[in-house]
């Protein structure tokens, strides 16, 4: 029986969805401003179409191969339930269709953003914010209706079982695999398109021929705007709508496992995330509508006005959660309710530590930018440096969190029982969720950036006078810093949900193992059915403990994992980029009068190379994160697979905020000195700066964005394949 409650999440999914309508409406109302605009805005447009057209092809394969292999091991191996082929697919199409919407949003409101800017900051900030709403509302929108329908579909078939809550939820997990897979596709393929053009642009335009930014005599300035949206914004929100589900899913069956024995307060323990996170709906819109700013407004101004926004609505949502938990009656919900306020308060601490590290309102950024004066080493080995510094505040609190929220969730039980274990990774699951539950005005400020970013893009190319630059300029800073802070926010949100994960991994295998008939040895000795074995007697049957050489082993391939995909990531912009830079070059050099303004550059040619270039580069990484848990468990097993979950979360988490955080820093430092400090666009240090932020790229836009998936979508893979690993046992 569903319980009325429930609706409200279906409910919540059409008014975010309704809302996003409204306000891509009210932004489309605008004007796109003078013929050069239109003009420019639509080159951007019909590049982003034609390569996430082009990428979702590449996609579309995989995704038939991986649904035939998974149809395989449910109807003839019977190693998996015979709706995972299903679930997997329409993960991968929402995630997709979010990434779809918001990138389209986002190439219509550049232009408008700037042409508002003509008019005041405050009309530019409100297009560009309520534009990158459209984003997050889609996403919570669709992650919820995608919940809702498989939740109800499920329980019409499951209803009556005594296992069926379980069954459903593990069985929903398997979409956030698709929406994991698309994610990661996305990500990686965005940010090695996005990434080519821009150092593309930067080391031949700004470097060599000494043009600014955005000045439509580069050939790749196109391509780096078209890169904006395929990477920051297609990219981004298909990764934190599998971030968002994912978290929801996960406690969602933690919760059926820990209630098992009460099925009145098992199913209320499975909805709670649901409800959660379609309040947190409701209180986005509300925060979305209080941003917005005043002419001449600095920096900390800027900042307040989207702060303003995304804190009154995680006061909100905390005090709400109190109230959801209490009114479901479930057990503990005070100390529940204290797990979900962990959650909430580890994401904005992780955010203000970002903001700290990255935004050149603050001193290790001004430091970089310093170190300009004295040469790009010395940028770099500031960046390095201040990067690895700042994993220290986001390793801390994410540690903090998981402790308390465990703790808060069981009763500050430290014993280790069964029953105290379930509990508390519950509540390390609802922690997440608390995170993510404001995700519909958290990822409109991250979605905000490129957009504000493409608007002074536009301004430039346009030629539209220095005080109109000046106001685009200022949205984009603080676009670069809330891109920062959103990539610490999804990196964070990450590890929380994959060590849900891991739980959700080990209900899996005991249901993989009963599905095969296989029995275990209790603590006791006693041989019993899997189902009936608690965490101790699986952890102990399967020797999942560090003296364990298949733990070990696991852990290191995990670790060695992060620090592979990142590698070959990185390669993949250095190849791509070079055959930017070469051909820049040789237009530059064989099309008379680009740099005297007299001739028109072949934009199309350097949009090619960079969409040629990401769908060949992208495959490799991606198959690479589906293949190696699939290995692991086939030759180590059970307790390889965890120590592999383990390794690639810890190593991935810290080496993500490294990257997020160095790449966001030098990127600030070289606009600190655009600003005027230091020397100045064109001075010795502006230039250093320029080959610290090309460095930086792609830290900040591809592998350290990508790592979030990775280790999630790992964790997945492990769980879809739970079946294969039994069968190998």
């Amino acid at each position: 029986m569903i319980p009325t409650v429930f609706w409200i999440v279906p409910i919540a999914s059409v008014c975010a969805l309704g809302m996003a309508w409204f306000f891509f409406t009210q932004m489309m109302k605008e004007s796109e401003g003078t013929p050069r605009m239109i003009e420019i805005a639509e080159y951007v447009r019909k590049g982003a179409m034609a390569y996430l057209k082009q990428q979702y092809k590449v996609v579309l394969i995989v995704f038939i191969v991986l649904a035939i292999i998974f149809a395989f091991m449910a109807y003839v191996l019977h190693a998996q339930n015979e709706w995972v082929p299903f679930a997997f697919l329409t993960g991968g199409f929402f995630s997709g269709l979010a990434g779809f919407f918001g990138m389209k949003t986002a190439t219509y409101a550049s232009a408008r953003t700037a042409n508002a800017a003509r008019d005041s900051l405050d009309k530019g900030l409100k297009v560009a914010f309520r534009s990158g709403a459209v984003m997050g509302l889609v996403v919570v929108g669709l992650g919820l209706l995608d919940i809702a329908i498989w939740f109800l579909i499920l329980n019409h078939f499951y209803h009556g079982d005594s296992m069926a809550l379980i069954t459903i939820t593990t069985t929903m997990l398997t979409f956030g695999m698709g929406a994991s897979t698309q994610a990661l596709f996305a990500r990686v393929g965005g940010g090695i398109y996005t990434k080519a053009a821009d150092v593309g642009a930067d080391i031949v335009g700004k470097v060599e021929a000494d043009i600014p930014e955005d000045d439509p005599r580069n050939p790749a300035t196109i391509a780096d705007n078209v890169g904006d949206n395929v990477g920051d914004v297609a990219g981004m929100g298909a990764d934190l709508y599998e971030s968002y589900c994912g978290s929801i899913l996960s406690t969602a069956a933690l919760g059926a496992t820990a209630f098992a024995m009460n099925g009145d307060m098992q199913l209320r323990a499975v909805i709670a995330p649901m409800i959660i996170a379609a309040v947190g709906v409701f209180l986005s819109l509300f925060g979305i509508f209080l941003v917005r700013t005043k002419e001449g407004a600095t920096m900390k101004d800027l900042l307040h006005s989207l702060g303003l926004g995304t804190n009154v609505s995680a006061i909100l949502i905390a005090i709400a959660s109190f109230i959801i938990l209490y009114l479901l009656g479930i057990e503990n919900w005070l100390g529940l309710s204290f797990s979900v306020i962990t959650g909430l308060a580890a994401g904005v601490i992780i955010g203000q530590a970002t903001e700290y590290y990255t935004s050149h309102s603050y001193k290790p950024t001004k430091e970089i930018s310093k170190a300009g004066l004295t040469g790009s080493a010395t940028v770099i080995i500031k960046g390095i440096g201040t990067g690895m510094i700042s994993t220290c505040i986001p390793v801390l609190t994410i540690s903090v969190a998981i402790m308390l929220s465990y703790l808060c969730a069981n009763g500050f039980d430290l014993s280790m029982t069964s029953d105290s274990l379930s509990h508390g990774l519950y509540g390390i699951g609802i922690a997440a969720v608390g995170m993510l539950s404001t995700l519909g005005i958290t990822l409109a400020t991250d979605a905000y950036g490129p957009i504000a970013d493409n608007a002074g893009g536009n301004a430039e190319m346009s030629e539209l006078g220095e005080e109109i630059r000046h106001r685009t300029d200022a949205l984009d800073a603080l676009g670069n810093t809330t891109a920062a802070t959103g990539k610490g926010f999804a990196i964070g949100s990450a590890a929380l949900t994959a060590l849900a994960l891991l739980a959700s991994y080990i209900e899996e295998i005991k249901i993989a193992m009963t599905r095969a008939g296989e029995t275990l040895t209790n603590l006791a000795g006693e041989t019993i059915d899997a189902s009936q074995a608690t965490i101790p007697d699986f952890m102990n049957f399967f020797q999942v403990n560090l003296m364990n050489p298949k733990v070990l082993v696991g852990a290191f391939i995990g670790a060695m994992a992060a620090f592979l995909f990142s590698g070959i990531t990185m390669g993949a912009v250095g190849r791509a980029a070079g055959d930017m830079v070469e051909e820049v070059r040789r237009q530059f050099r064989e099309i008379k009068g680009i740099l005297e303004g007299k001739a028109t550059p072949d934009y199309g040619r350097c949009v090619e190379i960079s969409t040629r270039s990401a769908q060949r580069e992208m495959i490799f990484p991606s198959l690479m994160a589906i293949i190696i848990p699939i290995l692991v468990g086939c030759i180590l097993g059970v307790a390889g697979v965890l120590g592999l979950l383990v390794g690639g979360l810890a190593a991935g988490f810290t080496l993500a905020v490294f990257m997020a955080n160095a790449g966001g820093a030098w990127d600030n430092a070289k606009k600190n000195v655009e600003e005027g400090n230091f020397g100045g666009k064109g001075s010795f240090a502006h230039k250093a700066t320029i080959v610290g932020d090309t460095v930086g790229d792609p830290f900040k836009d591809t592998s350290g964005p990508s790592l979030n998936i990775l280790i999630k979508l790992m964790s997945m893979v492990s769980i879809v394949m739970a079946g294969l690993t039994v069968a190998f046992m």
